[in-house]
């Protein structure tokens, strides 16, 4: 679950970074650079939270209108930090009281 977590957040913050950054930065200021750093790092972290949410989907419940809505979240720039704060916090509540395992 901790997993899920860093890289919900991760690909979040790297889906802005890339959008008010260096899309920004490519266009305007005319360095690409920052685009072909950021661009493949938000790439293997996009591709992680799409592979995080099957592992999870499990653990947590979810059926395939929530699983379709979080792998959807993937493709807006803030949506993974409200999956992360909202639909993992039922999972968070059951490990601290014991239940469920090591968590992941």
């Amino acid at each position: 679950m901790r997993a899920f977590r860093i890289v919900s957040i991760a690909e979040a913050v790297s889906f802005l970074v890339l959008l008010l950054i260096a899309m920004p930065l490519k266009y305007a200021a005319d360095a690409p650079a920052a685009v072909s750093i950021v661009g493949p790092i938000h790439g293997v972290l996009f591709l992680g939270y799409v592979g995080m949410v099957f592992l999870v989907r499990p653990v947590l419940g979810w059926n395939g209108t929530r699983t379709v809505l979080a792998l959807l979240a993937a493709v807006l720039p803030v949506a993974p930090f409200l999956v992360e704060r909202y639909w993992t916090s039922s999972s968070q509540e059951a490990e601290a009281a014991g239940v469920g395992g090591a968590g992941a």
